[in-house]
């Protein structure tokens, strides 16, 4: 593995960077943000702007990354470890892999779980409506979509605004958040909508034809 050029892509939605492991619940965010997500590779012994620093004890490193991993993330998450030598500096590996029995939750400080999910270089709360196409997304064989008058509104809307909110969504069809949140997740399935997401807002758009 050629760790360097692996750093020159820099972190992402597949790449982070720890120094060391110091707290096993803040790590769990990150194991359980990529395990719902596409997966993705912890190098730790590697600083935020990339320089390598080393690793001091990797049986260390590797039991508070398992320790996470068995009791902080549910379902339990496992994770998968190589080590790497660059210039006399030994750099963890932890590779996660995408999972299929999504969403993963994290446990937090004050022993509440909730799902993260990865986008960009951050590992963010899942929105509600992330959480539903988590759990569907791993058992759908296809979506039969029934047009009602609420998705005709839907597309209306989108040709004309180009975006539009969970809220303005259970707005513009006075629908519950639930049954809103069931019209766009069955929609993302389908192909027809994507949602964007970060750490600030969740909106949804058209698919462009191909």
């Amino acid at each position: 593995m050629n760790i360097r050029k692996l750093i020159l892509q820099g972190e992402g939605s597949t790449l982070d960077f720890k120094k060391t492991i110091t707290n096993v619940g803040k790590i769990a965010k990150s194991l359980v943000a990529f395990a719902n997500h596409e997966g993705g590779q912890l190098l730790i012994g590697v600083a935020d702007d990339g320089t390598i620093t080393g690793v001091k004890s990797e049986d260390e490193e590797k039991y508070m990354i398992l320790k996470s991993a068995l009791e902080y993330c549910r379902p339990v998450i496992e994770p998968e470890f190589e080590e790497v030598y660059v210039d006399h500096k030994l750099v963890l590996v932890v590779k996660i892999l995408s999972s299929k029995t999504k969403p993963h939750y994290a446990l937090d400080e004050n022993k509440q779980w909730w799902v993260y999910f990865r986008v960009g270089d951050k590992s963010i709360l899942a929105s509600t409506v992330t959480i539903e196409l988590l759990k569907k997304e791993n058992r759908s064989n296809g979506q039969l979509i029934v047009y009602t008058d609420n998705e005709k509104k839907l597309f209306d809307y989108l040709k004309k605004e180009g975006r539009i909110t969970l809220r303005q969504f259970t707005k513009l069809t006075r629908s519950s958040n639930r049954h809103a949140q069931k019209v766009l997740v069955n929609l993302i399935l389908t192909g027809l909508i994507k949602p964007h997401t970060s750490d600030k807002e969740e909106y949804f758009t058209m698919v462009d034809p191909v």
